[in-house]
C-alpha cells in the first residue's frame, strides 16, 4: 500500500472573520472547542498517514505552538512557514519531492465537514485511467461564491467557474484533491511557477480531473454566518444537509 502525505493549507489571514483572527489564526478558530485543523489532522491520522506538512504565515508561532501540543505518535507532522504567501499553487510545487511515490492530498483546512476520508480514497483508486487528479465536490447554496464544475456521465470535469457571477449549477470544488506521482510530474514539467490552484492549474486539467461527490454538508468558516452554521451542523449527530 502506498504511503499517504498531505499538505494542509492553513496560512490564509482570515480577514472576513475579523475581530476574531485578529488574534487567532483562521485555522485554529474553534469548532465545537476544537480548532478545525485539528478536525483535519484526526481525519489524515484515520486514513494512516505517515506525514503531512502544515504551511503557516499569518500568526504562524500560534500554530506552531498548537502543532508541538498536538504531535501525533504515528504521524509526523512538518512545518513549512511562508515569510511572503506562495499561493495555494505555489505551496504544492515548493514541497513536491515531499510526495514522491505517495498517495498526495493537497487540503483546504479552513473548511468543515464529517466526510471519512477513507470514501474519497477509494474512489480515487478507482478513477478513470487518463485522470490525474481525483476532486472532492459538493453541493454549495452560493454557487456564485465557488469553484463551479461541470461533469461528464463518468464524473469527469469537463468545465470549470470559478467565482462566476452566473454558474451553472451548484455542484462546488471543495478544494480537496488527490493525486500521485503522475500528476506532480505533470505539474513541475508544464507549470513550474503557477502560485493559483484554482487558476493556474485546474482550467488545464479539463478532461482529466475525477471527482467524489459528497452529500454531506462542506463549509467553509471564511464569514462569522458560515462559522456559526459549522458550528451548529457540529453539534448535530446526523447530518442534515
Amino acid at each position: 500500500m502506498k504511503k499517504i502525505r498531505a499538505l494542509l493549507l492553513s496560512a490564509g489571514l482570515g480577514t472576513r472573520l475579523r475581530p476574531l483572527t485578529l488574534d487567532t489564526p483562521k485555522c485554529l478558530v474553534k469548532i465545537k472547542n476544537k480548532p478545525i485543523l485539528e478536525y483535519w489532522i484526526e481525519k489524515l491520522e484515520n486514513i494512516s498517514a505517515d506525514k503531512i506538512i502544515v504551511n503557516t504565515h499569518y500568526l504562524s508561532h500560534k500554530v506552531d505552538l498548537f502543532l508541538k501540543k498536538h504531535n501525533r505518535k504515528d504521524m509526523k507532522i512538518l512545518n513549512f512557514y511562508e515569510d511572503k504567501l506562495l499561493g495555494t499553487a505555489g505551496t504544492l510545487i515548493a514541497n513536491y519531492e515531499f510526495f514522491a511515490d505517495s498517495l498526495g492530498m493537497l487540503i483546504h483546512a479552513d473548511n468543515f465537514t464529517k466526510l471519512d476520508l477513507k470514501e474519497l480514497i477509494d474512489s480515487h483508486k478507482n478513477r478513470p485511467q487518463n485522470c490525474l487528479l481525483t476532486m472532492l465536490t459538493f453541493d454549495t447554496s452560493n454557487p456564485q461564491s465557488c469553484g463551479i464544475v461541470e461533469v461528464d456521465s463518468n464524473n469527469i470535469v469537463q468545465k470549470f467557474y470559478e467565482k462566476h457571477a452566473n454558474p451553472p449549477s451548484n455542484k462546488a470544488n471543495a478544494a480537496v484533491y488527490l493525486f500521485e506521482q503522475d500528476f506532480i510530474e505533470w505539474l513541475i514539467s508544464n507549470y513550474p511557477k503557477a502560485t493559483d490552484f484554482s487558476l493556474d492549474v485546474l482550467p488545464n486539467l479539463l478532461g482529466k480531473i475525477y471527482t467524489f461527490h459528497t452529500k454531506m454538508s462542506y463549509i467553509d468558516i471564511g464569514t462569522k454566518e458560515s462559522l456559526d452554521k459549522a458550528r451548529k451542523i457540529a453539534e448535530e449527530s446526523i447530518d442534515n444537509l
